[in-house]
């Protein structure tokens, strides 16, 4: 598997896929197709995107059948039109209608959180802010999420709660009734964790602005302000702190977002409300020619 993903995590998501799909066996397919039967079928794109999850596809239905051949056309990270075949299978018929769901349901939402990428990617083009997702992924699918983010043009946040220090509204109103300060908080997460890089801190209103930027916040997450805000927010910090955009981003307003000068604009759309590609497989016979 030569795409940027650990084998090991996706074999197991994969397998933990079929099991739950294929059970204790293909009835239909074991029942009705004779086991000698061979079939060729080609990946369809139904619909324009940019690819991701083709080797996880692979990877389906090689779990099913080893002796399963798929010849990939279109690598993951490339756009395609509607009607470009992406990859040709060949095997034990029987194993190809046992693999197809799950292989189809892989590939289809990573190419999903790929192609929705690649729009939010475009709309910001020629303005410095990056397109970052969130930890608002499906459970379990994390990994192939955040990698379908990459090959839309994205770039990933967070992996999960050990990979950084992000103070949220939440933490805040939790050390507020202890007693401490946005100040006293910060300098809590610097003395506590000096290894991290960088400290990130949510904040809601320009006077909670000033004082991150005043307590030494590495990063401001600017949560659900109006582009005017955000803007002014920006000016004020002057280049003393990373920012970050977030909360009612979408492709209607990801632009104006880009235009206050933010670093970085988070969108949980990426992945926690994605829509699947229209991705088919078609057999010789069913669908034309491979």
């Amino acid at each position: 598997m030569s795409m940027d993903l650990p084998v090991a995590e996706v074999r197991a998501i994969v397998e933990r896929a079929l099991a739950e799909d294929i059970a204790w066996g293909d009835m239909t397919s074991n029942t009705l197709i004779p086991s000698d039967s061979r079939a060729v079928g080609r990946v369809l794109a139904k619909s324009v995107g940019v690819l991701a999850g083709i080797e996880v596809l692979v990877l389906a239905f090689q779990s099913v059948d080893l002796s399963v051949q798929v010849e990939i056309r279109v690598p993951d990270g490339s756009p395609f039109q509607e009607g470009d075949v992406l990859a040709r299978v060949e095997g034990p018929a029987r194993s190809l209608l046992s693999a197809e769901r799950t292989a189809l349901n892989l590939v289809q939402r990573m190419t999903g959180i790929a192609s929705a990428t690649a729009s939010y990617v475009e709309a910001v083009q020629g303005l410095p802010a990056r397109i970052v997702d969130t930890r608002k992924t499906a459970p379990g699918l994390r990994i192939l999420d955040k990698y379908a983010v990459r090959m839309g043009g994205g770039h990933n946040h967070r992996y999960n709660l050990a990979d950084g220090i992000l103070i949220k509204d939440n933490h805040l109103e939790m050390l507020a009734a202890l007693g401490y300060s946005l100040k006293d908080v910060l300098e809590r997460a610097h003395a506590q964790a000096p290894h991290m890089i960088k400290i990130e801190i949510e904040v809601d209103t320009l006077e909670q602005c000033r004082e991150a930027v005043e307590a030494g916040a590495d990063l401001i997450l600017l949560d659900n302000m109006s582009v005017e805000q955000m803007r002014e927010a920006v000016q004020f910090i002057g280049g003393r702190a990373l920012t970050e955009a977030s909360g009612g981003v979408g492709l209607e307003t990801v632009r104006a977002i880009a235009e206050t000068g933010v670093d970085l604009i988070s969108v949980g759309k990426l992945t926690h409300s994605v829509q699947a590609a229209d991705i088919s497989l078609d057999f010789e016979g069913t669908g034309g020619n491979p």
